[in-house]
């Protein structure tokens, strides 16, 4: 599903990715863990295309993509929820889940979203600015599941939500899984990324230190808490 190998990447002359080395297999859910500042949301900016100056290989669905614009890596399947969520304020709920264009075939129908997110059902004629931020969290994610997208880059999905909230988060990865999607999480809530993930990526100052399987974490646990500073 996704493929990167020797990835750079800068911001202006400023060097934040140093031969970032990771894959992902159809139907995981893989996270890329760290401190701040690593290099984690650079990441999924340089798979979405959008952080433009970089180099190496990205191989999405066996498609390089290194020098692709963002709508381009979008119409191969690639859904991006970024860290700030990106929905449009003066929309309502439904405004916003019907703006984004069908990316393919097997996208989320309203009806199954508002099962799978009842908030957002009760609050379908609501502005985006009137919307909690575990509410604002949900409608970018079923933005997303809406359009048909098969890969999912994920950015902080939990961050500042209330415990029940990151639940109905978990639930919902668990939801894609079920639907054989494919996940590239960045998270730094270590606790609910090693509840739902296959595997870990840990990234420190611009490249991949280690990885980590699921059934790896219990005898790392020490290591991962140095990694993380936890």
């Amino acid at each position: 599903m996704l493929e990167i190998a020797g990835l750079h990447g800068f911001y202006g002359e400023s060097h934040v990715l140093h031969g970032v080395d990771l894959s992902v297999r159809a139907g995981e859910v893989v996270t890329i863990v760290g401190r701040n500042g690593a290099g984690k949301t650079t990441t999924l900016r340089a798979v979405m295309g959008i952080l433009q100056k970089r180099s190496g290989s990205i191989r999405v669905m066996g498609t390089e993509t290194i020098k692709l614009p963002p709508e381009r890596v979008a119409r191969l399947g690639v859904g991006y929820v970024p860290e700030e969520r990106g929905i449009f304020a003066s929309l309502n709920v439904t405004e916003n889940l019907m703006l984004p264009p069908t990316l393919a075939p097997g996208g989320m129908t309203t009806e199954e979203i508002y099962r799978l997110f009842p908030n957002l059902k009760d609050r379908a004629k609501s502005q985006g600015s009137k919307l909690t931020g575990g509410e604002q969290q949900m409608l970018a994610i079923a933005r997303v599941l809406r359009t048909g997208a098969k890969f999912l880059l994920l950015d902080e999905p939990t961050e500042g939500l209330a415990p029940v909230i990151v639940q109905q988060i978990g639930r919902v990865l668990e939801t894609i899984k079920e639907r054989n999607l494919t996940v590239l999480l960045v998270e730094q809530n270590f606790r609910f990324a090693a509840r739902v993930s296959d595997r870990h990526y840990v990234m420190e100052s611009g490249k991949i230190i280690d990885a980590i399987g699921r059934s790896e974490i219990a005898g790392k646990m020490e290591r991962l808490e140095e990694y993380l500073g936890v």
